[in-house]
C-alpha cells in the first residue's frame, strides 16, 4: 500500500488564525476577524502564486499588503522565516515513524508526501526535519508549478513513483484536496483530528489493526 501525507494540518502544525493573531493583532481583533484575516490572505492567488513558485515572497506580501492594506514589514515578519517555525505535530509524526519501521522490517509499505508547499519553505524543512529524508518520495508544490488540488500534482506524484491508484491512500486537511485525490482514483482520508488518523489509515492497512498504539 502506498500512503501519502499531505504535511500541513497533517504533520505539520499550520494554524493561520493563531498566526494572525499573533502578528497582526490589531488587524484582527477577534477570532472571527482573524480567521477572515488568515482566509484572505492564504485563500487567494497572491499566496497560491507562491505556492506554487510563480511568484517570489517579496511580490505576494507586496501584493497582500496593498489589497488588504496591512503593513507589509509586518507580513515579512510573519512569512519571511515561516518554514523554519513550523513545527510538527507529535501524534502523526509518531504515526509516521511506526510506518517507517513497518516498511525497514520489510512490509510493502511506501510513503509518499504531497505538499503545497513554497520552494524557500521546503528547502528549510528538508534541513530540519529528518523525517522528511525518509520518505520513498514526494512533491513539494513550489518545486513542480503545480498545486492541489489540480489533478497535474497528483498525476505527477503517481507517474514519477508508479503508484496504483487501488493501493494508494491519501491524508491531507483540506476537503477539496481529498475531493481531488478520490477523483484521481486514489483512497482519501479528509484528516480533521490528527489523532483519529491512526483509526482512520488502519481501516486501508487491515494488518496493522494497530498502527500508532
Amino acid at each position: 500500500m502506498n500512503v501519502v501525507f499531505d504535511l500541513g494540518a497533517v504533520l505539520l502544525a499550520w494554524e493561520p488564525t493563531r498566526l494572525v493573531q499573533a502578528h497582526l493583532p490589531e488587524h484582527a481583533p477577534t477570532e472571527f476577524a482573524a480567521a477572515a484575516l488568515g482566509r484572505a490572505l492564504f485563500h487567494h492567488d497572491d499566496w497560491m502564486c507562491f505556492d506554487c513558485g510563480t511568484r517570489s515572497l517579496e511580490d505576494a506580501i507586496a501584493r497582500m499588503a496593498q489589497r488588504l492594506s496591512l503593513p507589509a514589514a509586518r507580513l515579512d515578519d510573519m512569512l519571511g522565516n515561516l518554514g523554519e517555525r513550523l513545527e510538527p505535530i507529535p501524534v502523526t509524526v509518531d504515526l509516521l515513524e511506526s510506518l517507517f519501521a513497518r516498511r525497514d522490517a520489510g512490509d510493502a509499505l511506501r510513503l509518499y508526501y504531497l505538499s503545497n508547499m513554497p520552494s524557500p519553505y521546503a528547502r528549510a524543512l528538508e534541513r530540519r526535519l529528518g523525517f522528511l529524508r525518509r520518505f520513498d518520495g514526494g512533491v513539494f508544490s513550489g518545486d513542480v508549478k503545480f498545486i492541489k488540488p489540480n489533478r497535474e500534482i497528483y498525476e505527477l506524484l503517481a507517474v514519477r513513483h508508479s503508484l496504483d491508484p487501488q493501493q494508494t491512500v491519501f491524508i491531507d486537511d483540506s476537503a477539496a484536496n481529498v475531493e481531488a485525490a478520490r477523483a484521481f482514483g486514489w483512497h482519501a482520508i479528509h484528516c480533521t483530528h490528527p489523532a483519529a488518523l491512526a483509526a482512520q489509515l488502519a481501516r486501508y492497512l487491515p494488518a496493522a489493526s494497530s498502527i500508532g498504539r
